[in-house]
């Protein structure tokens, strides 16, 4: 494990393997270890990954105050490809709030990304679409959930943090078992502030009071068309497939959207061999 110091924060990321750099960034309720299937065959193929602990992700540093806003996220992860990089645009992988990291990442900076995966979140605009949806409202119930104050942690924590047991059976296939991994998840989201912070990332969402007002210029940028390579990736039984299959027009560079059979939301859990395959099949493209 190794850290780099951002913005007063500590970052904590794992960095293993040789060539150019894949940066792999987690969703919730998850964290790093999350790409365990996928960094040793990028390894094997001949990838540097980088996987870091997103803002207040232990064991990154948990803020004792701060912004969770989507560009105090995509701000971070800007200076961290320029902190750990090797001064060369980097290939870029993100699922949930990694790939929601990613749209801003690769509108607002392409100079830093070269090739791009983004999994199980649609564009920005097909979400702002789909907030007038009564059944993907339903589906992202917790985004409303977690705007309350307090009752949300308290849930969570209730039976051995049952309410996460509960959104990993309700977004993944059925007859799904990863009960290590959620359990390694429990264990982080029980230390001291960590849950809190991993649920201001949807607070900040709706709330204009949580966005850094000095980042304004940086959300301008995070609007424009992306001129990235962009490979997005959904799981069949995923709901949010459907928000995903007509975005094309948000790309000016190319793009390629495809399904993942057999999988829901955690794809890259659910169906490793063939998201690994779609993933090393897109970055040796040119």
């Amino acid at each position: 494990m190794k850290t780099v110091r951002l913005f007063d924060l500590d970052f904590a990321y794992v960095d293993v393997g040789q060539g150019p750099l894949v940066l792999m960034l987690h969703g919730f309720p998850d964290h790093a270890g999350t790409w365990s299937h996928q960094v040793p065959a990028l390894v094997k193929a001949g990838y540097r990954v980088v996987t870091p602990y997103l803002r207040g992700y232990a064991p990154s540093e948990v803020p004792r105050a701060g912004f969770f806003d989507k560009a105090t996220l995509v701000r971070d992860m800007a200076a961290f490809i320029q902190a750990v990089g090797d001064g060369k645009p980097c290939h870029f992988v993100g699922q949930d709030w990694g790939a929601i990291i990613g749209y801003g990442l690769i509108s607002a900076f392409p100079e830093l990304i070269d090739r791009a995966v983004l999994m199980a979140v649609p564009h920005p605009g097909e979400v702002a679409k789909s907030l007038l949806d009564p059944k993907h409202v339903h589906r992202s119930f917790h985004w409303w959930f977690f705007q309350l104050a307090e009752l949300p942690e308290k849930a969570i924590l209730n039976n051995d943090f049952g309410f996460i047991d509960y959104l990993w059976e309700y977004w993944t296939a059925p007859g799904y078992q990863d009960a290590e991994h959620i359990q390694s998840i429990k264990q982080m989201l029980g230390q001291p502030g960590v849950l809190t912070a991993t649920l201001d990332y949807y607070r900040a969402m709706f709330d204009p009071a949580r966005a850094d007002p000095a980042l304004s210029g940086l959300r301008e940028r995070m609007q424009r068309p992306v001129q990235v390579p962009t490979l997005a990736l959904c799981g069949a039984l995923d709901l949010r497939a459907e928000l995903m299959q007509n975005q094309s027009h948000y790309f000016e560079a190319e793009y390629d959207f495809r399904l993942i059979e057999g999988a829901g939301h955690f794809l890259h859990r659910e169906q490793a061999q063939a998201v690994n395959e779609q993933i090393l099949d897109w970055l040796k493209r040119k």
